[in-house]
């Protein structure tokens, strides 16, 4: 991707939810929220905390969305990350 984020912000691209719950019953698309976390695909140049690469977690009105070379990512201010999924 040729996409570098400005000063402390991100590129994530998000996680796709589960379509199902646990106890088997299929979730319309229509009933899903967006979900909160995503793999960072870029970072900007005063990024210093996270990686390319890592899952992160962020708040549900975070960001701006973006649509690059056909698919969605969210760009995020650092501060809007909550924190790094192990």
């Amino acid at each position: 991707m040729n996409f570098r984020p400005l000063g402390e912000r991100v590129l994530v691209e998000r996680l796709e939810e589960d379509t199902k719950t646990t106890s088997g019953i299929i979730i319309p698309d229509n009933a899903k929220e967006k979900p909160l976390e995503g793999i960072i695909q870029a970072i900007g140049s005063e990024v210093k905390d996270v990686k390319v690469g890592d899952k992160v977690v962020f708040g549900k009105y975070s960001g701006t969305e973006v649509k690059l070379e056909g698919k969605e990512y969210l760009i995020l201010k650092l501060e809007d990350v909550l924190g790094v999924r192990a």
